[in-house]
């Protein structure tokens, strides 16, 4: 019976299980984004161009800064102020005369001149008062009152607006009289200043990238700092993705870079190996005898250590003295070497070791072991030729 009840148990504990998540659960389709594709992938401000264009803006993401008509928008992103003086005095004339310059986000470096000349400062507060703020609540969003344009400023019913992902360890102040400003609790967030006839627009936060332009009220944000109206010019200038040093030079040096191409193309055909010589060789004059013996010795003292030359001397000598002494081979060395010395004068010592003992000897003393070899060898000759005249 145990066999048998503790299987039914369990079968209908599952069955209960089953019928209990049946009733509290239910199926739904649920949209999820898709990642972005093509130019939303690359483009961090297709989104918010997209929504400009809507309004009856014209859009540009540029890669690099080109001034636009006075009367025109510029979006600053991850911008690097200070990274050539000729630029940044270009952006400073163009906003005032007339130009909208929004800078959102840090600027890239040192931001000590555009504090100076904008009169926008980012003041950090302190590690523990940024630390509490952060871990103030879960919600990335806050509400900002809006002070300053045609906002109620001090009043109970000024209008309030949600902004996402500001930096709450710092806040905004100016040396000037701000224009247009929305203020948190940890301080000014986003402001505004004339420049000149133009004016900059600074805010504490990245809204205007990828996605978050669908956040909190970015949208009106948009336009607010912006100052849209329909046909207005937007440039977006973004820093944060840098091209490859391949594509800066092509960019900026390309004259430089087609010379230097067509310098290396030149210089490495110049110096290629040729299929044939430009003229025909001419033909090789004849060597002399003489030529033909030294380039002989030169070998032979090259390869070998000079051993086949020496032997050859030795053994032209011997014959040249058996022509001359009869019974010449029958003698030993010592008697040759006495032989040899009666027939040329030389000193007998010298002859014994020049034949018999050439041993280890360096290149300019085998030349003169063979120089001796061949004037005894000659003058041997010499008195052979002359006692046959005589006979």
């Amino acid at each position: 019976m145990r066999r048998r009840v503790i299987p039914l148990v369990v079968t209908v504990v599952l069955v209960l299980f089953g019928i209990w998540v049946s009733k509290h659960t239910y199926w739904t389709d649920v949209q999820i984004p898709t990642p972005p594709k093509g130019e939303a992938r690359a483009n961090p401000f297709y989104a918010v161009q997209r929504f400009a264009e809507a309004l009856g803006a014209r859009t540009a993401w540029d890669r690099a800064l080109a001034i636009p008509p006075a009367d025109s928008v510029i979006v600053l992103s991850d911008w690097h102020w200070n990274l050539s003086d000729g630029r940044r005095i270009a952006l400073e004339r163009w906003v005032e005369s007339g130009g909208r310059l929004i800078v959102q986000g840090d600027l890239m470096g040192d931001d000590a001149e555009f504090e100076h000349w904008s009169g926008i400062v980012r003041e950090y507060r302190k590690e523990d008062d940024a630390q509490k703020a952060a871990h103030g609540g879960l919600n990335p969003c806050h509400r900002l009152r809006e002070e300053g344009n045609s906002a109620a400023d001090g009043l109970a019913d000024a209008k309030l607006y949600w902004i996402c992902d500001f930096d709450e360890g710092s806040a905004l102040r100016t040396t000037r009289t701000a224009a247009w400003a929305l203020r948190a609790d940890e301080g000014i967030q986003v402001m505004r200043v004339h420049v000149g006839r133009g004016n900059v627009t600074v805010i504490n936060a990245s809204p205007f990238q990828y996605r978050a332009i669908f956040d909190g009220d970015h949208g009106w944000l948009f336009v607010t700092a912006t100052e849209l109206r329909r046909g207005d010019d937007v440039h977006f200038l973004s820093e944060q993705n840098h091209p490859s040093l391949l594509a800066l030079l092509w960019l900026y040096g390309r004259p430089v870079v087609l010379l230097a191409l067509v310098l290396i193309w030149f210089a490495l055909w110049r110096g290629s190996v040729r299929l044939g010589p430009l003229v025909v060789a001419s033909q090789a004059a004849r060597r002399s005898l003489a030529e033909q013996i030294r380039g002989t010795g030169q070998f032979a003292l090259r390869y070998g250590g000079g051993e086949a030359l020496h032997a050859a001397c030795a053994r032209a000598l011997d014959e040249a003295a058996e022509r001359r002494v009869s019974g010449y081979q029958r003698l030993s060395a010592k008697e040759r070497a006495s032989t040899l010395a009666e027939l040329t004068g030389f000193d007998r010592n010298s002859l014994a070791a020049a034949l018999y003992h050439p041993g280890l000897r360096r290149s300019h003393e085998l030349r003169n072991t063979i120089e001796l070899l061949e004037t005894a060898r000659r003058m041997v000759m010499e008195r052979t030729r002359s006692t046959h005249g005589t006979s």
